[in-house]
């Protein structure tokens, strides 16, 4: 077992460590906080892998972009604050489908691939990003323009529901 092997195992269980904290936390804006851990724990699985664009990509789009959004989103509607009730069966009900969705992917990919490593082909890091930022450039511009919309629009239904319930 290298250094890398436990690196990788460390890094692994405290991403699955928030992961579950995310799924299992009662209040809505620590369980984005531990999405944010987690998400930046899968980052740091991809950089022990040697997969520094996935990294930084899963870094920029998911921690920077999408979970930001969901916080700030949360803030602004003060939902976050409030604790989600649900019944225990319900819980019971959702961690055996998890379980059993975990068991079943991981029994068709340990059947598909096996445990030996493979040779990886195709494009690197370099190919990849001279296509993002060269061919697919004008799709990632279209997909900032529509989170920036949602977030003015999130901000515009917040302040204009905070209006009202203030003149009242």
């Amino acid at each position: 077992m290298t250094s890398r092997d436990v690196l990788f195992a460390a890094v692994g269980l405290i991403t699955a460590a928030a992961a579950v904290l995310a799924v299992t936390n009662r209040r809505v804006l620590h369980a984005g906080l531990w999405l944010v851990v987690a998400l930046g724990g899968l980052a740091g699985c991809y950089l022990v892998l040697g997969a520094e664009l996935v990294a930084l990509v899963q870094l920029l789009v998911y921690v920077g972009a999408v979970v930001v959004l969901i916080l700030f989103a949360l803030m602004l509607t003060r939902s976050g604050a409030s604790e989600v009730d649900t019944s225990p069966a319900h819980r019971w009900l959702a961690a055996a489908v998890g379980a059993g969705v975990t068991v079943l992917l991981g029994g068709a990919l340990v059947t598909a691939y096996g445990w030996e490593s493979r040779e990886l082909t195709g494009p690197g890091s370099e190919q990849i990003g001279e296509q993002i930022f060269g061919t697919w450039v004008w799709p990632f511009e279209l997909l900032s323009l529509l989170l920036l919309a949602a977030l003015v629009t999130a901000v515009v239904v917040a302040t204009t529901g905070r209006s009202k319930d203030e003149a009242a």
